[in-house]
């Protein structure tokens, strides 16, 4: 029902963001998706990748801040109100979200990577609504 999400601070610096993936290559680690938000002195990358334990250990092997952090990721057909319908959702269960971002996918879905204040009830929630979470195994090979 969760997937891992990897979230590893950096210096918002130039060729930080390239040292990182750079690790995760080395290691064959894939990035299915990501998000970056920057401050003037760090940025907070969170990805969704092949491998998040290894992505993990390897990038603290390097001096990285890394750590994991369950969200859920929401398959999301693509028509006109379905992001609507899944927030419509989350908010009917008085639940916040405090993030999301786009899953890369192929074929005639989209997907949602969502953190909220209480993942368990959002992830009963959605699926009560009659809308699909996808399992880690398929979050983490979507794009292959």
């Amino acid at each position: 029902m969760f997937v891992k999400q990897l979230s590893v601070f950096i210096e918002n610096r130039k060729g930080r963001l390239e040292q990182v993936t750079e690790v995760l290559r080395e290691h064959n680690i894939n990035i299915v998706s990501l998000s970056l938000a920057d401050t003037n002195e760090y940025g907070l990358l969170r990805m969704i990748v092949s491998d998040p334990e290894a992505a993990k250990n390897c990038l603290k092997d390097e001096g990285y801040s890394a750590m994991l952090t369950n969200v859920i990721a929401v398959c999301l057909p693509h028509e006109v109100g379905v992001l609507q319908r899944m927030l419509k959702l989350l908010s009917d269960a008085e639940l916040n979200v405090e993030y999301m971002y786009a899953l890369t996918t192929r074929g005639d879905n989209g997907a949602m990577i969502i953190k909220t204040s209480n993942p368990e009830v959002a992830a009963q929630a959605i699926l009560d609504g009659g809308m699909k979470l996808y399992t880690s195994e398929e979050a983490y090979t979507i794009n292959e």
